[in-house]
């Protein structure tokens, strides 16, 4: 007989169809699914069983009429009528059970029985769904051939039920990555991007724990940096030997590591896992940086488990953001030191440039001193204590030129640090030094590189710093983000050949109070500056017979201009 003849076949089909635009959740529709082919054959009890990927068993999901702690029992493939249908994937129809030796009795009044496999794609065994009868022969052939469409059909309604799940999962991972990511890009210290990471990841994994390692090369060893979970004092604390190390396998060889049963014993001697009898399985990834492995990110969880693909991806991306997280942590630390330096270096070439300045006004009144000294021709008797005197003098006056003249030496600097350079490469090297900056900042860099190459014969580290300091006092002047633009050019004046750099904030501009000084020394527009920094640009720039102006003062923002001859032949 056809079954789709069957009068009970359309409505049954038609409630379970209907189940895909109805729940998202699978075990409501299993429940619906259960209830609607029970309802069809009046069966006095009945399961759906699935097949667990962990375990390799059957596990029971959904039941009605059964006892109720029949749900715990987990069936072996093969176990059973239930079990011989799982293992073998066939449908099964037994009119008397107490003649079929496979049976395992759960309920005494049960009869007769119907179990039919639930075949997913690429021929997979999914589950078993399974009904009862307290009658001898209380299902025929026919029910028996609906009974297999209905299975059908409802495998297929559970496999798009589970993929619409699958895929919101996605979704929000996807969204919990990104958010993951937007976080430790924050977090500048490393503590706090280490425990974020541990955190993050064992929530998006489900996992019970979840551990940071990381590699000191040099020692050989690796410690636990962070970690998340019930018990903190099940976990080393010391600096652990690699090589007695479950990390040491992920480091090697650069590649994923997973165990499903590590409190076996061969795991005992394994240092570095926590001395907790909870967790049963690990997936091990490593914190790749360009090459180099710098940590593990281990993830535990409290059953064994076969961690899949997705997962494993997962654990991926997250060590990798670790890593870039901790490599940006790493920079942020350097700039910051640079940045420091520079502010220091700042004032130590102020403070040469003011030596040099007042030795050079001692000078010119040392000099017709000396003069009027020796104009002076002083001379006296033999054992006349102003003889001695005199010598003193011309002594002391010879030590205050030499004095006068090694300061102004050492503020001249060496001329044979200058070499020829590209303007916008040393333009380009600077902003790659702040790029960090910049990003934390949300500062958007613009920039073409110059018509035609632009060659300078300068000191980089001097012209350097006058570009860090103009991109920093630009930043300071966009707290809440902005835009940097650099711009080249080059004019003639008085037949010379110039290069220029225009450096242009979207900042509030330079008050009008102090635009007319702006290159003065000690003078500053922020509460906590030193009033050095263009000061000093400008005095480096002249240095290199060039100049620094400001273009365009604001209030839509600033625009600094700085100009260098271009270097000849």
């Amino acid at each position: 007989m056809d079954a789709l003849a069957d009068a009970r076949a359309y409505p049954a089909l038609y409630r379970i169809s209907a189940l895909v635009g109805r729940t998202e959740e699978p075990r409501e529709a299993l429940e619906s699914i259960l209830a609607t082919v029970a309802g069809t054959f009046g069966a006095g009890s009945g399961s759906i069983a699935l097949v667990d990927p962990d375990s390799g068993r059957l596990v029971i999901e959904v039941q009605f009429g059964l006892p109720s702690d029949y749900a715990e029992v987990n069936l072996r493939l093969g176990q059973g009528i239930t079990g011989w249908v799982a293992f073998h994937g066939k449908p099964q129809l037994v009119q008397d059970v107490s003649s079929d030796p496979r049976y395992v009795r759960v309920r005494p009044s049960v009869q007769s029985e119907m179990a039919v496999p639930m075949i997913g794609t690429g021929g997979q065994i999914m589950g078993v769904i399974n009904l009862d009868s307290d009658k001898v022969d209380g299902f025929t052939e026919a029910d028996l051939t609906l009974f297999i469409l209905l299975t059908e059909e409802a495998t297929v309604v559970i496999q798009r039920i589970w993929q619409l799940r699958h895929l919101s999962g996605k979704a929000r991972q996807l969204e919990s990555l990104v958010s993951i990511g937007q976080g430790l890009v924050t977090k500048l210290e490393p503590r706090d991007l280490f425990e974020s990471v541990t955190r993050d990841t064992r929530q998006i994994l489900q996992a019970r724990a979840c551990a940071l390692y990381l590699l000191d090369p040099e020692r050989r060893t690796v410690r636990i940096a962070a970690f998340s979970g019930d018990n903190p004092s099940a976990w080393p604390a010391d600096d652990l030997p690699l090589d007695f190390c479950l990390a040491a396998a992920v480091i090697r060889t650069r590649k994923s590591v997973e165990h499903t049963h590590i409190q076996s014993p061969e795991f005992a001697d394994l240092v570095d896992l926590p001395r907790d009898v909870v967790l049963q399985s690990v997936l091990a990834v490593p914190m790749l940086e360009s090459k180099d492995v710098s940590g593990v990110l281990a993830v535990f969880t409290d059953r064994p488990h076969r961690f899949n693909n997705d997962e494993k991806r997962l654990a991926a991306a997250l060590a990798s953001l670790a890593a870039v997280s901790l490599q940006n942590s790493r920079l942020y630390t350097r700039v910051f030191r640079s940045e420091e330096s520079l502010r220091k270096n700042e004032q130590l070439t102020t403070l040469g440039l003011l030596a040099a300045e007042i030795a050079h006004e001692i000078r010119n009144p040392l000099t017709v001193i000396k003069l009027l000294y020796g104009y002076l021709n002083l001379d006296f008797p033999e054992g006349d204590p102003r003889r001695t005197d005199v010598r003193l003098i011309a002594e002391k006056l010879d030590q205050l030129e030499a004095i006068v003249t090694r300061v102004l030496g050492f503020a001249k600097g060496s001329s044979s640090l200058h070499s020829r350079w590209s303007l916008a490469d040393i333009v380009y090297d600077t902003l790659l030094l702040v790029r960090l900056k910049l990003a934390q900042g949300k500062i958007e860099v613009n920039s073409a590189p110059p018509a035609r190459p632009l060659l300078v014969d300068v000191h980089k580290g001097q012209i350097q710093q006058v570009l860090l300091n103009l991109i920093i006092n630009a930043t300071q002047a966009m707290p809440g983000g902005g835009a940097i633009t650099v711009a080249f050019g080059n004019e003639d004046r008085n037949g010379a050949a110039y290069a220029t750099v225009d450096i242009a904030d979207t900042g509030g501009g330079i008050p009008e109070s102090i635009r007319e000084r702006v290159f003065d020394s000690f003078l500053s527009g922020r509460p906590d500056g030193t009033g050095l920094g263009l000061a000093i640009a400008k005095r480096i720039l002249v240095s290199h017979h060039g100049d620094i102006q400001l273009v365009a003062p604001g209030p839509s923002g600033t625009t600094m201009r700085l100009t260098l001859p271009l270097a000849r032949g």
